[in-house]
Order: C-alpha cells, then structure tokens, then sequence
C-alpha cells in the first residue's frame, strides 16, 4: 500500500489495515495472541520512520563516539532524538535476503540502543520471529509493515497514539481481555487534561514555558500523549518533558517506543508496580494523571505499602484502604507526586487529575483507611473538584466513574472550596458500541464542562462546598443495663451451654443445673439481688463457685426489661447495655450536644454518649447531593390512560371475535 494513500487514510482505518495483517497470522497464532506477534512490528515501523533521513548521521556519529551518554547526548542535540540505531538494515531491506530474513531482522532489532532494546525483550519478539520463519508467515508480515508510512509527518505522535488504542481494543476483545486495563478512551482523557490545565492557560502560553507530566499507571502512553498535544495547541514553543511508570509489559513497550519517538528523556517511561516500587522516587511534576485499575487488590504491594505507612513520612501516611481496593493509594501517591509549593514562586505547585470509581467517595466509616484518607485530602485543602462522568463511558465497566481534580496552590477563590459537577447527562451515543462503552464525551460536551469548571457558581449541576459539608463525627450512643432475671427452659439451657459451664465436670454441671431449677417460678429485676439467690442456691445444691461461673449464668439468665433496675459496677458508675448500643452521625454543620438532645433524648430519655468512642469521619455524598425530586404523576393522569388503554384492548378485542 502506497504512502499517498496511508497519509489520506484514518487513525481507525490504518489500525484496521494493521489488524488486517494480523488476521493472515490466524492458524498460526489464536486471535487472544495477534497483539503480541503484531505490536512489535508496528513498534519497529514507527521507530525506523522516525529515524528516516538519518541513519547515516547515526553511524557516523556511533563510530566516532563509543561513550553511549555522550552519544546520547550528542543525538538530543543535533535530532533531538533519545535513541538510535547502527544497523544498516531497514525493514524493506531485510527482504532482499529471504533465507536469512529471520536472522537479520534480530541482528537489526539488536543494533538499537540499549535504553530501547528491552521493548523487544517484552515482547519476546525472537520467540515470535522464530515462530514466524517457521510458519512461513515472516517474509509477509515484514513486507506488509516495510509498506505502511508511520513517519511523524503522516501520522502524528496523537494519531499514533489512537492507532495504538483501536489495535489494543481489537487485541484485547479478542482475548476477552479487559481492554480497559491498558488504555482509557481518548474523550475521557481530553477532558481530565483540559480540567487539569483549565487554571493555567495563560502560564502555558507564556514563551519559554517549561511543564512536567506524570502518570503512574501510563497504559500505552495515552494520557500522556494528549497532555503534551493540549500543552503544545497554546504554546508550540512550549518545553514539555514526560514522564510514568506501567506495570504490564507489551503496554510498557508501546509507551516507551510512543515517549521515546517524542524526544522524551530514555528514562521517562519506567516498568514495574508502582505501589510496590515507584521508580520516579523523591520526583515531582507540574501535572500528574492517571487511571488505576477499579476495585483492584494491593496484595502483591502490601509488605511495602504497609513499611512505609508505619515508617511515615512517605506516600501513605493518611492511611491504608482495604486490601481488596487499591484506588485510594493511587490518589494519596498522585498527591504526593504533585510539584511542592514555593512561597517565593506564584506559579510553583502542582495539580492532578485521576479517574476512580464511587467507592473512594463514601467507602469505609468513621476511622477506616479510607475516610482517614478523605480526610487527610480535604483538610488539607488538595481537593479542587470532582466532576461525576456518564456511565457506559469506558471499554470495561458500565459503572459510573469519576474525576478528581487535586491542586496544592489553589486560586485565592477557591481556597477552602470543594467544588462538585454533575456531567452525568453529558454525553453523545456512539453509533457501535465499543466494550461497555456506549457512550462519548463531545468536543462541545467537554467545552460546557469545563466551562462550569471555570465559572465557579452554584447551579442545576455545580455545588461549591465547604470541608466542613463532608465531615462528621460518629457518635456512640448507650443506654443503661437493665435485667430481669427468670430461670426458664431457655434460659436454663443458655447457662448450661455457656463456655464457663460447659468446661466444669460433670457433677458440678449437675450441680449448676439443681442450683438453677431450684429458682424456677421467680423473677428478679435486680442483679444484685439475682447474684444473692444464685450463690444461695447453688451452695444449698452441693458447691460454691467463683465469680467466672456465676458471671457466665447471670449473663445467660438475664433479659433486657426496661422495668428492671440499672445496673451500676463496683464504683457505682451505670453498666451500658452492649445490644442496646448505637451510633450516630452528626454533620460537622451540626453540635453533637444539639443533635443529641433534638435527636436522641426525646426517643431514649436515659441514653448517654460514651465520648470515648467518638469518632471523626469524611464522606462525600455525590448523589445524595444531586439528587431532585420528581413528583409522582397525578392519579387522575395515570387513570386517564389505564382507561384508554382498556378501551383500546377492548377494541382489538372485538377484531379478533368479529
């Protein structure tokens, strides 16, 4: 296929042609297996495109300079480019040699640099090409790539970046793989961006505006991509530099070869988990995004996470979610991976934005590792806005999801403000649905979205609120012992079973048995006077015993009955009921004294708050806060029609019989 024609053709329809080429495998490899044979080959295309027009140079400049970082250094300088290799191969090349296709082409994949060398590893691309050779299908893979145009000037780091996306989703659907753990759809993506630059469009169109971005969880780079796009549209003179971390080896390769045709630093793009092992350690950045895994464990990071939140001073200090959800670390490590503060710099600080699930807005009470978190966030002001997504929005979930936007230096008038958007009901439907994505944000839906951003109003779908809108305390709420005591069928067989009973030998059990049927017929409202009887009777029976048996037999004995008398301890202070016990939680906007007599004592006259128990808590109700209320139609309306539709069945009806 001839270049004139790739350059006038789609993102969607070259990635449908490289699919194409994929689909000639099929016998050879499973559908589930076409990324890993195919990848590596667009890989390899889009690189030796970008070092079109100078491989000579790159020879020369080898053979003169064996120091591989001066060599490095020396190819930023002159191509602006961080990699380089010395073979005198290209793709279209190799064919000459069809006998030694399969050798060459490793020969030539292994003159890459080194910073580059391990995307092939990740691959396994020798197994691949091997297998390949074998099945006599590598002379016509190659041949396919060595035709199709990848240079930067047909098809742009952006449209590389989706044709990447669309081939990702086809592989991954072919796998019944969770497309969505590798990439997030690019309309999501524009809008995250755009809310995280909204309040420094005039910084990034200042000359010589320098700008950092981080992803922690990259995928194959698309975050990143867009950021560095949007940055680039205001000011193409702009100094970008890029920068994350992947944890899944074939989306790390495509990253890397993506970051590293942009002219980004060998080490922007590191492998490996980075709850475990953040390889961007003690760095900050302007911008950080990132779309985590939902609902995903941290089992296989925990010994480190929980070291370093014990050790404190780290990312985790706030506190530790449950293990089976690893979100809200993500959100306490992007926090901390924001650029510090600079009293001295108007412009120094940091902003992110990160795409999560419901549940680390409300998940966990008061004190759990999750409220702790919210806490930690919101007292500490780092919570700019969360704006709540359509559902259907993503290729593998339905459920709905959403944007927070932290900032460590907020604008004057957003200090102290949290502000909540409701961008359910902006969306367009998708003519063919991808995955579960059914659904997209328009390039006019995301302008009035962030629009509601910048204007900062209350509204139908804006709230601006206060820290103290999220916060709570738990109350614990008792209410005095009160027991009546009777020895019934029942409760004779629950002091029997009870564990200090059980444990006795025989004869004492029978002991305790006679002692307990010997008070059948009475009722006692006060423990003390129970005890009494209780001691009596079973020393009348055959034995005394001490305080553990006696306290198991009351316990099982006794019933709650609001006409018994209170039971004090040995210093007279009221015993709480333990059944009767119940928590309560008061709004920050509220007094817990005000609450409690308004709310509590009217109901409970004798309930106290057992202060020693209380609890601070952060929530933050997203729907509650939304929510409108649609009136029931009027009965008279719903008649009207259950008439007219008795008639029309009625009708139809007398068709039928005529």
């Amino acid at each position: 296929m001839g270049q004139n024609r790739e350059a006038r053709m789609s993102t969607q329809g070259l990635g449908n042609f490289i699919w194409s080429i994929a689909d000639q495998l099929r016998g050879v490899y499973r559908p589930a297996q076409y990324g890993t044979a195919t990848l590596p080959f667009v890989i390899l295309r889009r690189m030796e495109c970008v070092m079109d027009g100078k491989r000579e140079e790159m020879q020369a400049l080898a053979e003169s300079t064996p120091n591989a970082s001066v060599m490095a250094a020396k190819l930023r300088k002159t191509h602006d480019l961080h990699f380089w290799n010395t073979s005198d191969y290209t793709l279209k090349s190799l064919l000459g040699d069809p006998n030694a296709l399969a050798e060459n082409l490793l020969e030539y994949t292994s003159h890459f640099s080194e910073n580059v060398s391990d995307i092939f590893d990740r691959f396994s691309f020798d197994k691949t090409v091997h297998k390949l050779a074998e099945k006599d299908r590598l002379f016509l893979i190659v041949e396919a790539f060595s035709n199709i145009d990848l240079h930067p000037d047909t098809v742009s780091n952006a449209d590389m970046g989706e044709v990447f996306e669309h081939l990702i989703f086809k592989f991954s659907t072919a796998s019944n793989e969770t497309a969505g753990e590798h990439f997030t759809p690019r309309d999501a993506i524009r809008l995250i961006v755009d809310l995280v630059l909204a309040p420094d469009d005039d910084l990034l169109a200042t000359p010589g505006a320098v700008r950092s971005i981080y992803d922690p969880t990259a995928g194959t780079g698309g975050m990143l991509s867009v950021a560095e796009e949007a940055i680039l549209e205001m000011n193409p003179k702009a100094k970008v530099t890029l920068a994350g971390q992947e944890l899944n080896d074939e989306s790390y390769a495509i990253c890397k070869s993506d970051m590293i045709g942009k002219g980004q630093a060998v080490e922007a793009i590191q492998l490996g988990d980075t709850l475990r092992d953040d390889k961007h350690d003690g760095k900050t950045y302007d911008y950080c995004l990132s779309n985590p895994p939902y609902g995903g464990d941290w089992k296989a990071a925990e010994d480190v996470v929980r070291r370093e939140h014990t050790k404190g001073g780290g990312r985790f200090d706030a506190g530790l979610p449950r293990i089976s959800d690893g979100q809200t670390l993500f959100l306490q490590h992007l926090a901390s991976k924001m650029r510090p503060v600079k009293s001295s710099d108007a412009n120094s600080g940091g902003r992110a934005g990160i795409v999560l699930n419901g549940s680390p807005l409300f998940t966990g009470g008061a004190g759990s590792g999750e409220s702790e978190i919210r806490r930690h966030l919101i007292e500490s002001d780092l919570v700019d806005a969360i704006v709540a997504l359509p559902t259907n929005m993503f290729y593998n979930t339905g459920i709905g999801t959403y944007v927070w936007i932290l900032d460590n230096h907020k604008s004057a008038e957003r200090r102290g403000k949290i502000q909540l958007i409701d961008a359910t009901s902006r969306w367009t439907k998708l003519r063919k649905n991808l995955g579960s994505k059914n659904r997209e944000i328009s390039d006019a839906d995301r302008a009035e979205i962030v629009k509601i951003y910048d204007d900062f109003t209350e509204g139908e779908q804006s709230k601006i609120l206060e820290p103290d809108d999220f916060g709570y305390w738990e109350i614990t709420v008792e209410q005095p012992l009160r027991l009546r005591f009777e020895v019934t069928d029942d409760t004779l067989g629950a002091a029997m079973a009870a564990k200090a009973v059980s444990k006795l030998s025989d004869d004492e059990q029978a002991i305790v048995r006679a002692g307990l049927e010997s008070l059948r017929g009475q009722t006692w409202l006060s423990r003390d006077e129970f005890i009494k009887a209780l001691r009596l009777a079973l020393k009348d029976a055959g034995q005394a015993f001490g305080a553990p048996v006696v306290k198991a037999v009351w316990q099982a004995v006794g019933e709650h009955d609001d006409d018994a008398e209170v039971c004090t301890d040995s210093k007279g202070n009221v015993e709480a009921n333990t059944d009767l016990r119940d928590t309560e939680l008061v709004p920050f906007r509220d007094t817990i004294d005000a609450y409690f007599e308004r709310e509590v004592k009217p109901h409970v006259p004798d309930a106290w708050i057992d202060t020693t128990k209380t609890k601070i808590g952060y929530e933050i109700p997203f729907t509650r806060l939304f929510y409108r209320y649609v009136p029931p139609r009027p009965l008279a309306e719903i008649d009207g029609e259950l008439d007219a539709l008795g008639k029309e069945i009625i009708a139809l009806l007398s068709e039928v019989e005529g």
